[in-house]
């Protein structure tokens, strides 16, 4: 038996109230599809009604057919209204937690600074500069010649086990492997050498153009504690002439020491050592009067007069040039000047350390 029509719509005018109503307490996209499958699902209400329309007369079903696709009609405007308003939320949503405060000054990128040792490095350099010093710089992957046997340092020589080197996969002329250099020395042997060819038509004429310069730079060895790096920074020093003297060293390297620490309340001690490349060598230290350091002997570098055959391996006369050479850890006087007592601080990139001698 068919239905009155207005009860029909009736009941469609109350599902679509009841859509409607319900759909308006969703609070998430999840909720909103399941209020949808109890009006539009295959169990819904607007389906049930559907149910049966194959037994009616073409007249009636027509009329059925047609007012529920209007009540499913409103339904899905009813749905997708809903729909619009989650996302329309949700969106609100994030651009709250999301907001800027455009009245707040804007980030910008902080200015950068050079790092201690470069600070350090720029100091010795312009400190030897106006002793009359130049600056060289060379190669940090160097062969054995350079590192070693010109500073009088053969293979097999018993101060090689001196320096715990770091060897790389390339070998030299000589059949010796190439190191990452153990020392800025090789400089010495360079810089040297290129000064002799310059100065050939006065050395042909008996004349002894000074050597002097300073070789700052990175180098490697196998050492890693609170004092040692695998990688750290020396500056060589090379000073040759007719009548150079350990005199001369005394004066050069206590000037440099009081220009660098900004006091001349410090003194210089020489310890007899062993070098192949000079003799006679010694350990330079260096004591404060004043300051927390006040009283200690520290070790600051190793020195001597360069050695006859180095001379000789620079293609200069040893009879002729005599002179002495030096060499300091960088880092070692940036820990003193700075007061770090770990030097492996250095290295780390901690921001919050670095900012400290910006």
């Amino acid at each position: 038996m068919t239905a009155p029509a207005v009860n029909l719509d009736t009941d469609l005018e109350a599902i679509v109230q009841n859509a409607a109503s319900a759909f308006a307490t969703t609070t998430t996209p999840a909720e909103l599809e399941n209020a949808k499958a109890q009006f539009l699902g295959k169990s819904g209400s607007v389906t049930a009604l559907m149910r049966g329309m194959a037994q009616l007369a073409p007249e009636e079903k027509k009329t059925r057919g047609a007012a529920i696709n209007r009540a499913k009609q409103a339904i899905e405007a009813a749905l997708t209204a809903r729909r619009q308003a989650l996302k329309d939320a949700e969106l609100e949503r994030q651009l709250q937690a999301e907001a800027l405060d455009v009245t707040l000054p804007g980030r910008q990128r902080g200015a950068g600074a050079l790092h201690p040792i470069s600070l350090v490095w720029e100091r010795i350099e312009h400190i030897f500069a106006s002793m009359g010093f130049d600056v060289a710089n060379g190669p940090e992957i160097e062969s054995d010649w350079f590192s070693f046997t010109a500073l009088n340092n053969p293979p097999n020589h018993p101060a090689r086990s001196m320096q715990d080197t770091f060897y790389v996969d390339m070998q030299g002329e000589d059949g010796q492997p190439y190191c990452l250099r153990p020392h800025t020395s090789p400089m010495q042997i360079r810089y040297a050498s290129a000064r002799a060819r310059k100065y050939a038509a006065e050395l042909a004429r008996g004349e002894t153009p000074e050597v002097r310069v300073i070789a700052p730079g990175r180098t490697y060895r196998v050492d890693n504690d609170a004092t040692h790096s695998p990688m750290f920074h020396q500056v060589e020093g090379l000073w040759l002439g007719e009548n150079v003297s350990f005199k001369d060293l005394k004066v050069t390297y206590l000037n440099f020491c009081r220009a660098f620490f900004e006091t001349d309340k410090l003194q210089l001690r020489f310890r007899p050592s062993y070098f192949p490349f000079t003799e006679p060598s010694a350990e330079i230290d260096i004591q404060f009067q004043e300051g927390k350091n006040a009283g200690k002997w520290l070790e600051v570098s190793g020195c001597g007069q360069v050695h006859p055959n180095v001379v000789t391996n620079m293609g200069l006369d040893p009879e002729r040039y005599i002179g002495f050479a030096f060499g300091s850890g960088i880092d070692r006087l940036a820990m003193l000047r700075y007061g770090v007592s770990d030097l492996r601080q250095f290295f780390e990139g901690d921001v919050r350390f670095l900012e400290q001698f910006s």
